[in-house]
């Protein structure tokens, strides 16, 4: 190392390079003067020649041409006869130009030594800094989980981590050196030779591959490529990236399977609901004709004989009408939910409060002599089926009247409440007898009831009614209530295209 730094001084200072010229050449003169007097003869020559050698190989050309000079006069001065002259005769002419000439080629011989070894270490140095950087990177790739290979242009694999021998089962001394291919069986989704011709244009690609690992498996990977190229911008490696992503291909497998299951079920189901439909409507018109029958005979038994026969009887008779008269509302409640399904809806825009209007005045027939304070809010415009929407908002309001009929003053209130960006809201609430949330779920079911038929009239079909209509528009229903605290009925549906919310 101290050698090295004394070489690099050298080089880096003018006075250095040739001052060692200089010191070298005095060397050798004193070496050469010393053996002359121990009786040595024609020392000096090989000494001069050293001195160049010496100035070239550490100092360089330049000085070392300075070296040849001084040793070619201090030889001529003090070893070549007439000795303390730098007169050359004749006789010694070849001897000096020989001299100089394979000075001459020994320094240059020296100095292509000396640059070739110098780029040798150059070279040794660059390798060491970059097998020191390869290593330190594949010692960082080592870290990550994630499967990494790198591959030449042939396809042979040069570099294997420690993610992909855990994924694929094969170490690096089995991997490195075979063909990915060949090693992988990896199956494209495209040509190959495609994806060649993108990774060659945009060094990149990417996508999801099957690989097959040691034990036989097969694993799905969604992988990367880059491409590495020299600098003479020619292709040289290829570094790929995998993660495999078999369980979630697996688990969107299942859910696509399910998705077309739940597809298939629910055409089965619209289908039976149909079928459903198509024959309560059948049976319920079909039973219209009987039930008239029974009715118009048992009134006119009931005019006949209601003088002949005991108290008992005609109790009987009434209730025989009572439930004729129950099951021809059942039947109409029957027919008018299954028109519903069927009836395609006519959708335009209309303020929700002259639709509360109408209904109120359909409902408020039954409110003679009843006490009920009406609030009525703002309410938003409702783009919908009118007809439908009106039976929707008489259901509820229907349902309020019914069930606040033990309140000495009954409270009904109509209005909006604030949803979400893309949704309105209208509720019906009153202050009649509520309900248990546990049954909630219950309410909008058909024949669905809580209270007992005694207690409240009813089919049991109203809101099941409602909620279908509210489906079909699009939106939800849902209640709110408290026993004996009273209930709130809300429906939303999408906001009519540039409303503004008006609360």
């Amino acid at each position: 190392m101290a050698r090295s730094n004394l070489e690099l001084q050298i080089a880096r200072s003018p006075v250095l390079r040739y001052g060692l010229a200089v010191l070298s050449v005095s060397v050798a003169l004193g070496g050469s003067l010393l053996l002359e007097r121990c009786h040595f003869r024609d020392v000096a020559d090989p000494l001069f020649l050293l001195a160049i050698v010496v100035t070239v190989w550490y100092a360089g050309i330049g000085p070392a041409i300075l070296a040849v000079v001084l040793s070619g006069l201090a030889d001529t001065y003090f070893f070549i006869e007439p000795i303390y002259t730098l007169y050359i005769t004749r006789d010694d002419l070849p001897h000096f130009v020989i001299f100089v000439l394979f000075a001459s080629l020994l320094t240059g011989f020296a100095a292509v030594r000396r640059r070739v070894e110098r780029d040798l270490v150059q070279a040794r140095d660059d390798l060491q800094i970059e097998v020191a950087e390869r290593t330190q990177q594949a010692s960082l790739l080592n870290l990550t989980h994630d499967p990494i290979f790198v591959r030449d242009m042939s396809d042979v694999i040069t570099y294997w981590n420690w993610g992909a021998q855990e994924l694929y089962g094969w170490t690096d001394k089995e991997a490195m050196g075979r063909h990915s291919q060949e090693l992988l069986q990896t199956i494209f989704p495209t040509p190959l030779k495609d994806i060649q011709a993108e990774l060659l244009r945009t060094n990149r690609w990417e996508g999801e591959l099957k690989k097959t690992k040691a034990d036989g498996t097969q694993v799905v990977v969604s992988s990367r490529w880059s491409l590495r190229r020299d600098e003479q911008e020619r292709p040289v490696a290829i570094l790929e990236t995998n993660n495999n992503i078999t369980e979630r291909k697996r688990r969107e497998e299942e859910i696509q399977g399910l998705n077309q299951q739940l597809a298939k079920r629910s055409a089965e189901l619209e289908s039976i609901n149909k079928e459903l439909e198509a024959f309560a409507y059948s049976i319920s018109h079909d039973l219209r004709a009987p039930l008239r029958h029974m009715a118009g005979y048992t009134e006119l038994l009931q005019k006949k004989a209601s003088s002949v026969v005991d108290e008992k009887s005609n109790h009987y008779m009434a209730m025989i009408l009572d439930s004729a008269k129950r099951m021809g509302n059942l039947i109409d409640d029957l027919l008018a939910f299954s028109r519903i399904g069927r009836a395609e809806t006519q959708k335009t825009r209309f303020n929700l409060t002259q639709i509360v209007e109408e209904a109120l005045s359909e409902v408020r027939e039954g409110t003679e002599g009843r006490n009920i304070a009406w609030k009525i809010g703002t309410l938003p415009d409702f783009y919908g089926d009118r007809s439908m929407l009106r039976l929707v908002l008489v259901n509820l309001l229907s349902n309020a009247i019914k069930f606040t009929r033990t309140r000495p003053q009954a409270e009904i209130e109509i209005g909006s409440a604030n949803g979400n960006g893309d949704e309105l809201i209208v509720f019906v609430r009153d202050n009649g007898v509520g309900f248990d949330m546990k049954y909630v779920s219950k309410l909008f079911g058909v024949f669905q009831r809580l209270h007992q038929a005694h207690e409240f009239e009813g089919t049991g079909i109203g809101l099941a009614t409602v909620q279908r209509i509210i489906h079909r528009h699009g939106g939800k229903v849902w209640a709110e209530g408290v026993v004996d605290s009273g209930a709130t009925f809300y429906f939303s549906a999408p906001r009519p295209q540039g409303q503004l919310w008006r609360a």
